[in-house]
């Protein structure tokens, strides 16, 4: 037993008070219930709890599942490509002993293979599930370890010991003593199944993480904030194939409002446009891929959602030297012109193949003029950020139908099932996306339908989809000359008004178009959920959906914004000694999913 881990068992000796602390005062807690955990809560702001979390925690119990079957079928696909390659060796083996007795010049080892085994397996998929697996592959598939590194009440922790088949361990820490006692206290509320599965542990999550590398299957970073300073731990305790779950609610930051701020934490410069909350979470998983990359690991990202104030990442983590040479290929630059909603990407890598050899080297550049080449402004440059696809469909795909299969199993299906659907429609390798009203912004002009524009890029001979970031975003394919010919051609049957010379506007619309658009309706201008007319978009279920005040801090009238001004009257009158008994009811009523 380590030295950390003799402390953490001392410091649990210390603390296991507080379920007669919960039974002496039972008025200062409410129950609160989501799926099938159930947690004890102070009524003061002392132990962090969001009910708007709850979108959150679904999504990660559907990748968290999805996660452990994709697991299951990996480890059976390395044991029949083993014993596919031990049969073929075995079989191989006699008929190179025969053909060197027989012929002394094929005695360097040449032999050939029997037609009976197919020389195009294991197949791709098997390669692929046995690529960075070393060493020997256990016969029997270990149940997975889950490290919940930041857990606050324990919620999450207990929802994925209770509700999620195949783990094994789940190890929730926090460095604050309340939020500990207030998870055991939870953990011992939840019955046997928890106390069997869950440990909590008094610990910085960074220390804890660097002591123990490559031993849990699934770590779990949700801080208040930025994961910055968690990230470089963490991508050192996931195992090899393991995922990294990861949220960011820094938006302000990442959005582009502190560029500066932004860079001294993720290493990139935001931008601020209509894109910028899918840019948020291309530059969070730069800055993963960026701390996998000095310990010779590389990310692959199977789901990256924006929902409500915040951005969560989804990222299976492997080891490979030779497989970061090709991290360049996936991060680029972004300019974004100040004038009007045209966007380009600086890739910084490039390969050059030379007959069977593949070399790596620094992407040409650069990609634009000092000014705009539709309206002469000048270019911010933001950036690096990952470029390549954010999403694997394949895994969207079986997330989606695990969520449908178990629709009574997720207090927020409705939502979650929402933003599923919308990232299933998405072009998976276009990256950003353009705003319509935006465009239609630049030129003064009135908006042209979805349909109809979709249809006039379709019609061009492109590619084009909605974006689950933005209910107004749509990705495309389509070069920016092309989008702004769609516009021109646009305008020329809808008239504007005569604008100043010098704006941006009035230089794109003094250009004619290069091409002839077709507005006629496209028989793919509508995805699948939209015909069929599936919801997309939710609005918030209720008032005050959104980030809340920092555990430990005083709720003062400022936080009336943030929390209503009847929650924050009772929290007052309730350190004020007032008894409040109907009051208390309804919070614990209302908590109820």
């Amino acid at each position: 037993m380590s030295a950390s881990d003799e402390k953490i068992g001392d410091e649990e000796k210390h603390h296991t008070g507080a379920p007669e602390a919960a039974s002496s005062d039972i008025n200062d807690y409410k129950v609160i219930k989501e799926g099938e955990a159930e947690i004890l809560m102070r009524v003061e702001n002392e132990v962090f709890y969001n009910k708007a979390q709850v979108n959150n925690r679904d999504m990660s119990l559907a990748v968290l599942r999805t996660f452990i079957s994709k697991r299951q079928q990996e480890h059976e696909a390395r044991l029949l490509s083993r014993k596919m390659k031990s049969r073929a060796k075995e079989v191989a083996e006699p008929i190179v002993e025969s053909k060197s007795v027989e012929h002394d010049e094929k005695s360097n080892g040449e032999c050939d293979v029997p037609q009976d085994i197919s020389q195009d397996e294991p197949c791709s998929i098997l390669e692929n599930a046995a690529t960075n697996q070393g060493g020997k592959v256990p016969e029997e598939l270990k149940p997975a370890r889950v490290l919940e590194a930041l857990s606050a009440s324990g919620l999450r922790a207990l929802r994925y010991a209770r509700e999620v088949e195949g783990i094994e361990k789940v190890v929730a820490l926090d460095n604050d003593k309340a939020s500990v006692e207030s998870c055991r206290r939870n953990i011992k509320l939840n019955g046997s199944v928890a106390s069997s599965k869950v440990e909590s542990h008094l610990a910085d999550a960074r220390v804890y993480m660097l002591t123990h590398p490559k031993e849990f299957d699934v770590v779990d970073l949700d801080p208040y904030g930025s994961p910055s300073v968690f990230l470089d731990s963490a991508v050192q305790s996931v195992v090899d194939g393991g995922i990294l779950m990861c949220t960011a609610t820094d938006m302000a930051v990442l959005c582009g409002s502190n560029g500066e701020v932004c860079y001294t934490k993720y290493g990139a410069y935001a931008l601020k446009g209509k894109y910028c909350h899918e840019m948020a979470l291309r530059i969070l998983l730069a800055c993963i891929e960026s701390h996998a990359n000095r310990y010779k690991r590389y990310i692959v990202p199977v789901l990256s959602v924006k929902m409500d104030f915040y951005v969560r990442v989804f990222v299976r983590i492997f080891t490979s030297a030779s497989a970061i040479k090709n991290t360049p290929l996936k991060l680029s630059y972004v300019y974004q012109c100040i004038g009007c909603d045209s966007f380009h990407l600086q890739p910084i890598g490039r390969t050059v193949s030379k007959n069977t050899s593949v070399k790596n080297l620094a992407g040409f550049g650069p990609v634009v003029a000092q000014e705009c080449s539709d309206c002469g402004k000048k270019y911010n440059m933001g950036g690096p950020i990952w470029s390549a696809p954010i999403h694997d469909m394949e895994w969207v795909n079986s997330i989606l139908a695990d969520v449908k299969s178990m629709k009574d199993r997720y207090p927020a299906f409705d939502r979650i099932s929402a933003v599923l659907t919308t990232i299933s429609e998405e072009l998976p390798d276009v990256p950003l996306f353009l705003s319509l009203h935006s465009l239609c912004a630049t030129l003064k002009c009135t908006s042209p339908s979805a349909v109809i524009f979709r249809s006039a890029v379709i019609n061009a001979g492109y590619r084009i989809s909605g974006t689950h970031v933005n209910p107004l975003g749509l990705k495309t394919d389509a070069p920016m000359d092309v989008i702004w010919d769609i516009m021109r051609c646009w305008v020329k049957n809808h008239p504007v008004k005569a604008q100043p010379a010098e704006q941006a506007g009035s230089v794109i619309l003094a250009k004619e178009p290069v091409l002839q658009v077709n507005f006629a309706r496209a028989v793919a201008s509508l995805s699948k959920a939209q015909a069929k007319k599936v919801a997309r978009f939710l609005p918030n279920p209720e008032r005050h959906w959104g980030p809340k005040v920092r555990a430990g801090r005083k709720i003062t009238s400022k936080h009336a914004s943030l929390l209503g001004a009847e929650v924050v009257n009772g929290l007052q009158n309730h350190e004020e000694g007032e008894d409040e008994p109907a009051s208390k009811q309804r919070n614990i009523q209302d908590s109820q999913p």
